[in-house]
């Protein structure tokens, strides 16, 4: 029996990460999909993603929900958690994050279909909700709604 896994090419899984400097630097990981003829679909939630203005160097803050249907690949979790995670000091606006982390997935993974909804907390008194997919979802997938309420302020 060999040594030699799906999870063999992992470097994160398992051992001390920083967080890295940018997204751009940041390195997302993936593993073979080890059911390809079964669609169904993978659903993460980031309820605390934090990014920067690019024109005040305030910090904005956004609900994402990422769901999918992959293909071959499944993107590996600690690889995404930090992947997210570099953009807190990243400045960008609202739109740019949220179709960079759609867009950088789809590049990577090549999913059979790709939602993400991103959920901006208000800064100036608007939030901005922005989302991204990449078509028609697949047939027979259950895709829940994602369920993240509108902001309604206090009360």
């Amino acid at each position: 029996m060999s040594d030699e896994t799906i999870y063999s090419d992992l470097r994160q899984l398992g051992g001390e990460s920083r967080l890295p400097d940018s997204p751009d630097s940041a390195e997302l990981e993936r593993v073979r999909n080890p059911d390809p003829d079964s669609p169904y679909l993978v659903r993460f939630t980031a309820p605390e993603f934090t990014s920067l203005c690019p024109i005040t160097g305030q910090p904005d803050f956004a609900h994402i929900m990422i769901d999918y249907v992959p293909g071959d690949w499944l993107v590996e979790s600690k690889s995404l958690k930090l992947f997210l995670g570099s953009f807190r000091n990243h400045g960008a606006f609202h739109e740019a994050c949220s179709v960079q982390i759609a867009k950088r997935l789809v590049d990577f993974l090549e999913p059979q279909w790709l939602r993400l909804g991103a959920y901006w907390y208000p800064r100036g008194g608007i939030p901005i909700d922005v989302f991204y997919q990449t078509g028609e979802p697949p047939a027979g997938v259950w895709i829940p709604e994602q369920g993240v309420p509108s902001y309604r302020g206090r009360g």
